[in-house]
């Protein structure tokens, strides 16, 4: 199960059909996410916009690094803030997306990969 998380519904629906072949929830904000995490739905990757509305991706972030069960859970930051240089793994952080230049087979090989 991916997690798609972002405010943006034309961007989250595009990054969820790039991963056609795998199962896909859009959440429009991180409060809905983690309340599905909650529920005891794990998802096995997460993309990740981090200027959302409500509690921003950082927060989601620090919430996911703060249990044992969900900070093994890998996460794609998705943005167009420049993250070049910035160390995200302590937040289980496997990779940064620009949402200006990315393309749908760089979202499909991180599924492939993580999921």
């Amino acid at each position: 199960m991916i997690f798609v998380i972002d405010d943006d519904r034309m961007m989250a629906e595009c990054i969820g059909r790039a991963c056609k072949n795998f199962e896909v929830r859009v959440f429009g904000d991180a409060i809905s996410a983690m309340e599905e995490i909650s529920n005891g739905i794990m998802p096995s990757l997460v993309f990740l916009d981090i200027l959302l509305d409500g509690p921003d991706g950082f927060t989601f972030l620090n919430e996911m690094a703060s249990y044992s069960d969900t900070v093994k859970v890998p996460i794609v930051v998705v943005s167009s803030l420049d993250f070049t240089n910035k160390n995200l793994s302590n937040y289980g952080v496997v990779g940064v997306l620009n949402k200006d230049n990315m393309m749908p087979e760089d979202i499909l090989a991180y599924a492939e990969k993580y999921s």
